[in-house]
């Protein structure tokens, strides 16, 4: 027998079960998969606010009902109801700013709501409504002046600084690598003339954004974020819902793949090499071969109740913060009444208008 401080023989001779498919994965049930996100960060006690694209809305309403301080951090006004406010975009993400589906869109709205970057194209028509042109969908029916979309902005945006002045935790879950973007780069939520607005091929662009793109944004979003907040965190997920429409000119298929590699990627490369920055694998645990594609809805794409309540079984594991006994959801920004979460299976993302017949 060889001394007890003797070097194995292989690399991998002492590596844990965990680092062998055969034990870790193909002989565990899916329910009983454990460890995939070991050694991120405690959020007990962390303020935690919440954007990307439609998956995070899920995330938000699993954070606030274990109790967690979720943000709420621009909050429906009280002669709401759930159901009303949700479908105006309150109670969904942290602040009313809709679904980020990109690392560029929410560099820019940072930007933004430091005074560092004027979209020109911020405002959009249509029947003689006016929208917001980076939340078009937040207001059905559009605002009867543009004064009065670009007043609602301002104090949207001031809400959205002091979230990032006070936040202690960013969850962002990436979404899409495409985009419209308007003639001075600003990113689009949605293609113009879907909602309101016109799409004029002079002044709009696709574009489908590169690795080293999508790193670059982040990594420069980070950075600036550090600036203003210090203790600031950024636990990034990557969506697992496949896209909509794709204006790539591929299969939807494979422009799904193309995306989701290149996000997944980009993620996993931050979390590596940024301090402060983590992973977490939501994408791993609804798409990969354990799951057998059970977490879906029967459209394939939307993920089922289940398969949310799967992703937040390994959350709470990894970062060491079991349900609280009482909700402590925060609210920093002045209220008329106590935050109503949306009601249940509730989901607010622009993407599906593209395609409104497979909504």
């Amino acid at each position: 027998m060889p001394p007890p401080d003797a070097a194995p023989p292989h690399p991998y001779a002492n590596l844990p079960a965990r680092a062998f498919w055969r034990r870790a994965v193909a002989a565990e049930h899916p329910s009983r998969l454990s460890g995939l996100a070991d050694g991120l960060p405690s959020l007990a006690g962390a303020r935690i606010a919440t954007a990307g694209s439609c998956f995070a809305q899920h995330i938000g309403r699993a954070l606030r009902a274990q109790g967690l301080a979720w943000m709420d951090h621009e909050p429906a006004p009280g002669f709401l109801g759930a159901e009303a406010a949700a479908r105006l975009g309150y109670g969904v993400y942290s602040c009313r700013y809709g679904n980020i589906y990109s690392a560029r869109q929410l560099l820019q709205l940072f930007l933004q709501a430091f005074g560092q970057f004027q979209p020109a194209e911020a405002v959009w028509t249509r029947d003689g409504r006016h929208y917001d042109a980076l939340r078009p969908t937040l207001e059905p029916g559009g605002f009867g002046s543009a004064e009065e979309v670009r007043a609602l902005r301002v104090a949207h945006l001031a809400r959205v600084k002091d979230m990032f002045l006070r936040l202690d935790v960013l969850v962002f879950t990436l979404g899409l690598t495409e985009a419209w973007l308007a003639a001075d780069g600003t990113v689009l939520p949605v293609a113009p003339g879907v909602v309101a607005g016109d799409y004029d091929p002079a002044r709009h662009r696709f574009h489908n954004f590169r690795h080293a793109e999508v790193l670059a944004d982040l990594t420069a979003f980070m950075a600036a974020l550090r600036q203003v907040n210090p203790r600031a965190r950024l636990l990034l997920t990557v969506s697992p819902v496949p896209l909509v429409a794709t204006a790539s000119g591929q299969h939807v298929l494979v422009a799904t793949t193309y995306a989701k590699s290149v996000l997944r990627a980009v993620a996993g490369e931050m979390a590596m090499h940024e301090p402060g920055v983590s992973y977490f694998p939501a994408y791993e645990i609804i798409t990969g071969q354990p799951s057998r594609h059970m977490h879906y809805n029967p459209d394939l794409r939307t993920v089922s109740e289940a398969g949310v309540a799967e992703v937040m079984r390994h959350f709470l594991a990894a970062t060491g913060t079991p349900p609280a006994t009482a909700t402590a959801t925060t609210t920093t920004a002045p209220a008329t009444a106590a935050p109503v979460p949306p009601p249940p299976g509730f989901e607010f993302c622009d993407e599906v208008l593209l395609d409104p017949g497979g909504a």
